[in-house]
């Protein structure tokens, strides 16, 4: 392997594809109880999609129509997520790998990520993929400060597997991946320390 796949590869190394899962005793409001999909995490920073909070004053329909689809041409609804404070007005579909386009961040095997209109109008006209979560706006991390957070045990480190993220519903995703980890929530302090 040559130096610079070597860097290349310890760059991709973080923790992308995994879930955080704030702490009881996460003060910022916006990450209270959230569970957040890491697309990326390295030496540059971090960034990722909170999963589990719907914003119900914006509906698909109303997406649609800010990208010129008609009511007709919709056939599918999909529910629209709070992803993080990071540019609140864009869209980013995080998502199942049986459909990608040229411009999608393939983040694993498994996860992908993608943040153009073709790929709403997909979703919209039923040939999207099968598995995805529509969000707006996006969490993101400077150098060195997830890691920090991570260490001041503002933030658990979960597995991602498609139930967690796009299968189970919203309110029971942060109970379910905290118990993940053989954790029952009630029992976790909301007191920070380490031993």
């Amino acid at each position: 392997m040559s130096e610079g796949e070597a860097r290349e590869k310890e760059k991709e190394s973080g923790l992308g594809g995994q879930l955080l899962v704030a702490m009881p005793h996460m003060e910022d409001p916006r990450f209270v109880r959230s569970v957040v999909f890491l697309c990326s995490h390295s030496r540059e920073g971090a960034m990722g999609l909170v999963v589990n909070k719907p914003i119900r004053e914006v509906s698909f329909a109303d997406i649609a129509r800010q990208i010129e689809l008609s009511p007709d041409e919709i056939r599918e609804e999909i529910p629209v997520h709070f992803g993080g404070p990071v540019e609140t007005g864009r869209g980013f579909v995080l998502h199942s790998t049986d459909v990608v386009h040229e411009t999608s961040l393939r983040i694993d095997g498994r996860f992908a990520l993608t943040a153009t209109v073709d790929m709403l109008r997909a979703i919209a006209r039923g040939e999207g993929p099968r598995r995805r979560i529509l969000a707006l706006g996006y969490a993101g991390w400077a150098p060195g400060q997830l890691d920090a957070e991570i260490q001041a045990n503002g933030w658990l480190v979960v597995p991602a597997d498609y139930e967690l993220v796009f299968d189970l519903p919203d309110e029971l995703k942060w109970q379910r991946a905290v118990a993940r980890l053989g954790i029952d929530p009630r029992l976790l302090s909301t007191h920070i320390g380490h031993a």
